[in-house]
């Protein structure tokens, strides 16, 4: 982005402070710690106040910022642009910077995958456009305004992951950016302590179109009842992806291996290859298939995209331990769905040279009265014969251990909250060499400490 100071004033409705009208305004940032010159600082309201930080944002280079109406302590002689409410002003700024460019709105949502189809999307339709897309996890209502923020005129394509954890979350990105293609990927029961079941969640869901265009196109997994139900409300075009017949695009058969998975559709002969694992992968991969038809990008290059993706990090990414062990990574977050996901995908990795293979799993988060069932019901993805260690870690996961004692015996190993690092020495004095390894949890749960650890001096497999 690049503004005056004076048109931000305007596009949030007010005028800055000190006459810098003239001042030019190249970055917005909400942590001090990372601002730039010619950016401007939100202070935003999280566990600190982030007016209190104004002054760490004017060291370390920032040129202007927002300021809440009749806060104490504002600074002499630099640039404020006084606002009710700064949240609102960012978000009202993104919306007008998002007008300005006018690029096309892809939105992605859904209980999983909404990180890797997006990367996905982003990588397909770069083919033919310019295109930005969400960096990290900057999905809720500070991340997208962000990424509106931070992509360049010139782009054609915003591609948005869009996450929640409430109802009306999705309800206002939605009329924020008014999308032109909604996808959903799937409904799970992540959040499901919020919702109370998988109908609201769909509910919640579906949010994000209400405000998709008249003349958008809302693409979903029409193998999930609950999306087919809520779109039969929708006027708008719709495609559906999946593995039934009666999707509009479907899987006609797929393979999974190690380090990658290949699946053809249905009216192609053509084969697609993506360097991940698993059917929710090829599930996700099909999504951002159609998503790059409805932009006209040809089969061919679609392929080759989805060949050479690069996936966001801690995602069923292999990376190796310090013995020379291969290990998936896959800490950045976790609910029932997503782990009986990740469990079956790898039982199917076939070990080498009487490798074993250890399951370690951390509590999923945010699932409330139905955590213990939930947890336990992971016990169906686990078999002995194929799974042959599992390290549970965290109270809920104490349900799974009641509920796999019996079939593993001794494999199974469950340690409470404050045991995180006796688990890593025993994993530590477990494994061999050609062992393979599977990490899975929600991130509060920070396995990736016990990643670290297993790593150590490992690099990570090419």
């Amino acid at each position: 982005m690049k503004m005056q100071l004076a048109e931000i004033a305007k596009a949030v409705g007010s005028v800055p402070e000190h006459d810098e009208r003239q001042a030019v305004i190249t970055s917005v940032s909400f942590d001090s710690r990372s601002i730039e010159p010619g950016a401007l600082f939100i202070p935003l309201e999280g566990a600190r106040d982030g007016h209190d930080f104004i002054e760490s944002a004017i060291a370390n280079g920032a040129s202007a910022a927002l300021w809440q109406k009749g806060h104490p302590n504002a600074p002499a002689d630099f640039p404020l642009v006084e606002v009710d409410d700064p949240l609102t002003a960012f978000q009202d700024l993104a919306k007008y910077y998002l007008n300005k460019v006018n690029p096309t709105v892809v939105s992605i949502t859904g209980s999983n995958g909404k990180t890797t189809t997006k990367d996905m999307i982003a990588a397909v339709l770069s083919k033919g456009y310019n295109v930005y897309k969400t960096q990290q996890n900057f999905n809720n209502l500070i991340g997208v305004p962000y990424t509106i923020l931070s992509m360049k005129p010139s782009t054609e394509i915003l591609v948005l992951e869009m996450g929640m954890d409430r109802p009306g979350q999705l309800h206002h990105l939605s009329e924020l950016v008014r999308p032109d293609v909604c996808v959903i990927t799937m409904i799970g029961e992540a959040h499901i302590e919020f919702f109370g079941s998988r109908d609201k969640i769909a509910d919640a869901k579906m949010e994000i179109t209400d405000f998709l265009r008249e003349d958008g196109e809302f693409v979903f997994n029409g193998d999930e009842p609950l999306l087919r139900e809520r779109a039969t409300k929708l006027v708008q075009k719709q495609r559906t992806f999946g593995f039934n017949e009666d999707d509009s695009i479907y899987c006609t058969g797929f393979s999974s291996y190690k380090h990658h998975a290949s699946f053809f559709v249905n009216g192609s002969k053509r084969k697609f290859r993506i360097p991940m694992i698993g059917k929710h992968n090829v599930s996700n991969a099909m999504a951002a298939i159609s998503v790059g038809r409805h932009f006209n990008v040809p089969d061919e290059q679609i392929a080759a995209a989805l060949a050479h993706f690069q996936p966001t990090a801690n995602r069923m990414e292999w990376v190796k331990g310090a013995l020379g062990e291969d290990i998936m990574d896959d800490v950045y977050n976790s609910n029932p769905t997503a782990a009986k996901a990740v469990l079956t995908s790898f039982a199917h990795v076939r070990s080498t040279h009487g490798g074993r293979k250890f399951a370690v799993l951390g509590d999923m988060l945010e699932l409330g009265e139905k955590s213990p069932e939930l947890h336990a019901s992971l016990a169906s993805a686990l078999d002995p014969a194929v799974i042959n260690e599992v390290y549970l870690y965290g109270p809920d996961m104490h349900y799974l251990y009641d509920a796999t004692k019996d079939k593993y015996a001794d494999h199974v190993h469950y340690y409470g909250i404050d045991e995180q690092d006796k688990m890593t020495a025993d994993l530590k004095a477990a494994i061999q060499p050609h062992d393979l390894i599977m990490l899975k949890g929600s991130h509060g749960m920070h396995l990736e400490k016990v990643l670290a650890q297993l790593q150590q001096e490992g690099t990570r497999e090419v």
